[in-house]
């Protein structure tokens, strides 16, 4: 019996095969970049109000792209093919370091600014990259994180190029470089140099060469590199359009999204860029700035999370701030819940002229499907509410009821979500076993999401095989977080689970730990106290997104099949248990921190 395969409503569209630097930044005649004069803004930096426009982003990138290839500290390592890492926290430069390593046929692997220098190190290594483009803020972890790799720290000089703060390249305010930068080849003196006569072309069969390598957990083991390519982004941006609301002459993007993740790296640099939108750049997400930036650019347009939601519905300064600018925001990376929208958009309303409208919608998509392939269109953000809309043109899917796709799920039952289409990833880097559980002979990408379809081909996501957790859009794989449990000297067994926190509208990571010495921890106090050591000794090892929020519970056993898979369901009914009683003693205190 033949599968069945849902089509996406929407026309195909023709996809341009060529790299993206040439999608966005080709020009159509005198004056233009991109399709869009040169002269309009394209980023903002949204402390300083500095900004740079389309043509100075290309000749940026050009110039960045021709020190990469020409400075004699960088030359040998950045060739066409070889791999460059990015880490910093937003800012006005991450789209020149970006696009002109793009120009100068680099693959950029974007690391997490918050990541430990082991975490670092093993993108680092497995990505096969050798430059480092860091934020000063972020040196001491890169130095670190190449000592570990026993790299001299002459060597290691050599290899990185710092993103200081001073801001005179865009116009912008002058900012004293700080001690630990002294030294370093800066973006800066990349810029000096000249520029590339043009992008290195990726057109025809060589768009589907790696551009980007954004690290996803999986379900399992450490962090994959996910091969994507320039078809897999050129695809995106024209695929997504579809749903995407008609743009008014004075709107504005706020991006407060971390760039390093595909979610913004795709719709908050390049997406505002096809569509001709100015971006306003806010360092990282915070509830005061972020309303402060709205009424400052008069921001009209964000792509959030659900946690964002959360902030507005609550946070004083959502009164404080005049927010009635903002009429679109697209939401991804976690399931969005229905009285989450309706408490935004009545608190939000109700300073508003009647009539006004404000939009909040969901998307759905993975770092291996670059990542989007569902959103709910404007028209249809009240009556299907809780739906990531339909599925995108070029694509396809299916509802798949066991593991092997030979069943489908019947009509308007669950099924696991399998998608197919130019997005679609390569593959793991320098993992063939990964890609092969992950993808299908015949193309198939297996999400772990479990969806319902309905009549009128919206889908709705009700579950997820995935055991990974989502905190505030952040992956956090157990398994990563169970190895670095087992390393305590006190653990003998652990698993980790995410719990539900419905006022912050996101999961938390919560250990279940087993003590190496029992008879230490005979008591409710000392659980107590031994579950508050090991979630602060979590703190020194672990990214903050990873940090055990949920709490560290002391069992006297892991629950297991006869195989020696853990039963996480088993855990996730205990906690839904402790959570129903009063708080546990063992439970440790959720620390709010920024996204």
């Amino acid at each position: 019996m033949s599968p069945t395969i849902y089509a996406s409503s929407y026309p195909s569209i023709p996809l341009p095969q060529t790299s993206i630097f040439t999608r966005l930044f080709a020009s159509q005649g005198p004056g233009d970049v991109g399709g869009f004069p040169g002269t309009a803004t394209a980023f903002i930096d949204a402390a300083s109000g500095s900004s740079i426009t389309r043509a100075e982003l290309r000749h940026l990138s050009l110039s960045f792209a021709h020190g990469l290839r020409t400075h004699p500290a960088t030359r040998p390592l950045a060739k066409r093919g070889d791999t460059v890492l990015i880490y910093s926290p937003n800012s006005l430069a991450w789209p020149v370091v970006l696009f002109g390593s793009v120009a100068a046929g680099l693959r950029c692997t974007t690391a997490n600014s918050a990541y430990t220098s082991a975490e670092l190190a093993h993108q680092y290594t497995d990505s096969g990259a050798r430059l480092v483009i860091a934020a000063e803020a972020g040196l001491a972890t890169v130095r670190a994180m190449l000592a570990l790799l026993g790299i001299s720290k002459q060597e290691a000089d050599r290899r990185i190029i710092v993103l200081g703060r001073d801001l005179r390249w865009a116009g912008g305010p002058s900012v004293k470089r700080s001690p630990e930068a002294v030294g370093l080849l800066t973006m800066e003196d990349l810029l000096k140099g000249g520029q590339l006569d043009q992008e290195e072309r990726f057109d025809g069969a060589l768009c589907n060469e790696t551009t980007y390598l954004c690290y996803s957990s999986g379900t399992t083991g450490k962090p994959k590199g996910v091969e994507t390519t320039h078809l897999n982004i050129v695809g995106l941006l024209a695929i997504i359009l579809v749903n995407f609301p008609a743009l008014q002459p004075h709107d504005v993007m706020l991006g407060i999204l971390p760039f390093y993740h595909i979610y913004a790296l795709t719709q908050v640099l390049h997406l505002p860029l096809v569509l001709g939108l100015p971006t306003v750049v806010q360092t990282r997400f915070e509830p005061v700035e972020f309303c402060a930036n709205i009424e400052k650019y008069k921001a009209s347009i964000s792509l959030i999370v659900p946690p964002i939601l959360v902030v507005l519905a609550r946070h004083p300064a959502a009164e404080k701030y005049d927010l009635s600018t903002l009429r679109y925001m697209c939401s991804g990376a976690a399931p969005l819940g229905k009285d989450l929208v309706r408490q935004v958009k009545q608190r939000l309303l109700k300073k508003r002229t009647p009539g006004d409208d404000l939009v909040i919608v969901q998307g759905y998509g993975l770092t291996e499907t670059s990542p989007t392939t569902h959103i709910l269109a404007p028209a249809d953000c009240d009556r299907k509410m809780g739906s990531i809309g339909p599925l995108l043109p070029n694509l396809e899917a299916r509802l798949v009821d066991d593991d092997d796709g030979n069943v489908d799920a019947e009509e308007g039952k669950p099924g696991e979500l399998w998608v197919r289409g130019p997005t679609v990833m390569k593959g793991y880097l320098n993992n063939p076993t990964a890609t092969e559980n992950s993808i299908t002979p015949d193309g198939w990408f297996k999400t772990g999401d479990v969806a319902i379809r309905d009549k009128e081909g919206h889908y709705y996501i009700v579950d997820r095989r995935k055991e990974l957790i989502k905190y505030k859009g952040f992956p956090v794989p157990p398994a990563e977080l169970e190895s670095v449990l087992l390393t305590h000297p006190d653990i003998a067994d652990t698993a980790v689970i995410g719990v539900e926190d419905i006022e912050e509208a996101t999961e938390l990571p919560r250990a279940y730990v087993v003590h190496a010495h029992p008879e230490r921890v005979g008591t409710e106090e000392a659980k107590a106290l031994f579950a508050m050591s090991v979630a602060k000794w979590m703190e020194t090892r672990v990214a903050r997104h990873k940090f055990l929020r949920g709490g560290v519970a002391v069992i006297d056993a892991i629950p297991k099949s006869a195989a020696g898979k853990i039963l996480r369901r088993e855990l996730r009914d205990r906690a839904k248990q402790e959570q129903g009683a009063s708080q546990s003693q063992s439970r440790t205190p959720i620390v709010q921190s920024k996204l």
